[in-house]
Parts: structure tokens; sequence; C-alpha cells
């Protein structure tokens, strides 16, 4: 765990929180405060994320998933490189998503604790919130039994999300076959296999990147299943 100055006995935690929301970052940080809880820095993006944590050395990092610029799941790749840079640093996900592939690394990393995923519309009483704060950064693990459900369905089969085309298409991709290639042996249109390629890697959870690098992901999915 990162060192962290007392500020004396019975003082609350100090808190770098990440939340691109205006609204919502600025709810929290009242929410914090009020209870006891000092936010030592308030960002809105993932850069500004990391360099808090290098300045503060916080006792727990509160994080969205989707931030700027791409808002996609930068926060909780963030969170992710903190956690391999500082290990047993507390971080906290709080999100109304569940980013499949970089959440079971963050599970993941370390020995499992001092690490949470709650889903933001499941939180259902302020107290519940600060439990998991208070948790996370004491050591312990708090996930949502829906984020946990989530990850074991695509441990058991990654593929199970697709339709039968998705299927047909992703066994053609495995073989090497171009989008024409695939358009020509499916009878269909290059624009409809566009799109079926497009749902594959949502539906994957693959992580954003250059094109041909998400198709090689697909397919190995494809192979291990």
């Amino acid at each position: 765990m990162i060192p962290v100055p007392s500020d004396g006995p019975g003082a609350g935690l100090r808190v770098v929180l990440a939340e691109d929301a205006v609204l919502l970052r600025e709810g929290l940080i009242g929410l914090l405060d009020r209870f006891g809880h000092r936010v030592v820095a308030a960002v809105g993006d993932a850069e500004a994320l990391r360099a808090a944590v290098e300045e503060h050395r916080p006792d727990i990092v509160v994080t969205d998933v989707r931030m700027p610029p791409g808002q996609s799941d930068e926060g909780l790749r963030a969170a992710v490189a903190l956690r391999q840079r500082w290990p047993g640093l507390p971080v906290l996900v709080l999100s109304q998503y569940v980013q499949r592939s970089y959440a079971a690394e963050l599970l993941d990393s370390g020995d499992g604790s001092a690490v949470g995923y709650l889903l933001k519309d499941r939180v259902g009483q302020v107290a519940e919130f600060l439990e998991a704060v208070a948790g996370v950064a004491a050591g312990g693990t708090v996930v949502d039994p829906e984020v946990v459900r989530l990850l074991l369905r695509r441990r058991r089969d990654p593929l199970e999300r697709l339709t039968p085309r998705e299927r047909e298409v992703l066994g053609l991709m495995a073989e090497g076959r171009s989008n024409a290639s695939i358009c020509r042996e499916l009878v269909v249109s290059e624009a409809a296999v566009g799109k079926h390629i497009g749902n594959i890697l949502a539906k994957l959870d693959l992580p954003p990147a250059v094109e041909s690098h998400r198709r090689v992901l697909a397919v190995l999915e494809f192979l291990r299943s």
C-alpha cells in the first residue's frame, strides 16, 4: 500500500476521486467530506487521475470507468495501471457499466485485496457506499453480485453471447478470411459483415485498439472456446 502521512488518530481517509460528471463528482465530494473523509483531488479524466495519485499518495482511489477522451474504459485502465505501479493501492470502481476485460484484471491484481467494483444504479443507500469505501481502504474486497455474475459468465464461455451468424463470421475470421471473402462466402453485403464484426468485438468486450489487433484477439477467444 502507498505510504500516506497520517492526519492523526481517528482521521478520515484521503481520497482521490475520478469522475467526469461534474454534478456527481461534486456530490461525492460533499458526501465524503460530510462523513469525515477528505478528497485531496477530484479529477475528470484518466491522465489527471494518474497524476493526482502520483502527487497525493491517497488512502483510496474512487473512480468511474468511462472518461474522456474516449469515453470507453480509460478510468478502469488507469486503475489497473495504478495497481501495477503501486501494488495494494486501494481502488474502488463506481460505475454504470461492467467493462469485463479490465474488471477481471483489476479484481485479479495483487492478491485481490483492497479492491472494489460497484454499479452506481445498484447502490441503494449512502451507508452502503461509505462502508464499501472504508472496507476497500482497509484491505477488503467489495464487489457487486451483478459484476461477479457477468465475470463468471464470461469465463465459462466468452462466445455464448454471440448469435449463430456472428459465430459463423468469427469462424471465417479465424480462417484468415478478409471481409470481402466473408461477404462472398455468406452471400451478404460488406456492410452486414462489418456490422457483425463490430457486434462480435463489442460482445467479447475487447478493448479499443487498432482494428486488426482486435480481430486477432477475437480469433484467439474463438480458438480458446
